[in-house]
């Protein structure tokens, strides 16, 4: 994932910078980073875990307990 790429995930889930950190468990910095591509200079990877949990938001997952459990899905949090 590219940090274009990354900030259209953002964007295309009508999210904020604040709204994706919280989704992602991050600091606003942290999105920051990932959609410039660069951290004081220098080049910044978007780690493996986070574009998994990217993909499991846009496919509406909103939290994951183990095999055992639901999934919950975000439209479940909103109620």
């Amino acid at each position: 994932m590219e940090p274009g790429d990354f900030k259209k995930w953002r964007k295309a889930l009508k999210m904020s910078q604040k709204d994706a950190a919280h989704a992602l468990g991050l600091k606003r910095r942290m999105i920051q980073y990932y959609e410039s591509g660069k951290r004081e200079g220098e080049k910044v990877e978007i780690p493996k875990s986070v574009r998994l949990a990217c993909f499991a938001i846009a496919e509406g997952v909103a939290d994951y307990h183990g095999p055992a459990r639901k999934l919950q899905r975000r439209e479940e949090d909103e109620d």
